[in-house]
C-alpha cells in the first residue's frame, strides 16, 4: 500500500500483537478475509472463536490503523487550526478519562487526540484488561471497556472527516481512510459496539458506504 512506503510516521508508537500468539494468528485471519473484499464478512466473529478475543484483536488494529492515519495529517492539525475537538459546526467534544481527568475538560484537538490516543495505548497494554497470554480470561467488564475504547476512536475518525479531508484529498490517501473507516464501521454495526447516537457526526458517510455494500 502506498501509504507505508511514503510515510510511515505514527503518531503513537505501534501496538504490535505477539508473533505465533492465537492473538496474531487471528489478526492474520482478519487480514486474509479482508483482502477478499467482501467487508461484511470479513467481519464476523470466525467459527470457533471467542468475541472478547476477537473484539480485543481488532481494537487493536484499529487503534493502529487510526494511529497511522492521525500520523500522516498531524502537521495539519495544530493548536492554531483546531482550537476545540470537533466534527463539524454540531459537535464538540471534551476529555475526561475518569482517573486523571475526572470533569470533562475543553481542549484543542491535537491535545484531545493526544490524551485519547494515550488513554487507549494504556488500557491495551494492561494486562488485566487485554490479555495477551493465551488461557488468562477476559476480566468481565472487558466489553464495556472494548466500547468505551471504540467509542473514542470514532471521534478520530469524525474529526478527520469534517476538519481535515481536503488535507487527506492532498496526500492522495482518501481510499485509505475510507477503507479503514468502512472496516471500522462494519465491525461495530456487526456486534452493536456504539450507540447510534454517538455516530451522528458521520451518519450521512455511514449510510453512504452501507448502501454500496448491499
Amino acid at each position: 500500500c502506498l501509504f507505508f512506503s511514503r510515510s510511515s510516521k505514527t503518531f503513537k508508537p505501534k501496538k504490535n500483537i505477539p508473533e505465533g500468539s492465537h492473538q496474531y494468528e487471528l489478526l492474520k485471519h482478519a487480514e486474509a478475509t479482508l483482502g477478499s473484499g467482501n467487508l461484511r464478512q470479513a467481519v464476523m466473529l470466525p467459527e470457533g472463536e471467542d468475541l472478547n478475543e476477537w473484539i480485543a484483536v481488532n481494537t487493536v488494529d484499529f487503534f493502529n490503523q487510526i494511529n497511522m492515519l492521525y500520523g500522516t495529517i498531524t502537521e495539519f492539525c495544530t493548536e492554531a487550526s483546531c482550537p476545540v475537538m470537533s466534527a463539524g459546526p454540531r459537535y464538540e467534544y471534551h476529555w475526561a478519562d475518569g482517573t486523571n481527568i475526572k470533569k470533562p475538560i475543553k481542549c484543542s484537538a491535537p491535545k484531545y487526540i493526544d490524551y485519547l490516543m494515550t488513554w487507549v495505548q494504556d488500557q491495551l497494554d494492561d494486562e488485566t484488561l487485554f490479555p495477551s497470554k493465551i488461557g488468562v480470561p477476559f476480566p468481565k467488564n472487558f466489553m464495556s471497556v472494548a466500547k468505551t475504547i471504540l467509542k473514542r476512536l470514532f471521534r478520530v475518525y469524525a474529526h478527520i472527516y469534517h476538519q481535515h479531508f481536503d488535507s487527506v484529498m492532498q496526500l492522495q490517501e482518501e481510499a485509505h481512510l475510507n477503507t479503514s473507516f468502512k472496516h471500522f464501521i462494519f465491525f461495530v454495526q456487526e456486534f452493536n459496539l456504539i450507540d447510534r447516537r454517538e455516530l451522528a457526526p458521520l451518519q450521512e458517510l455511514i449510510e453512504k458506504l452501507g448502501s454500496k455494500d448491499r
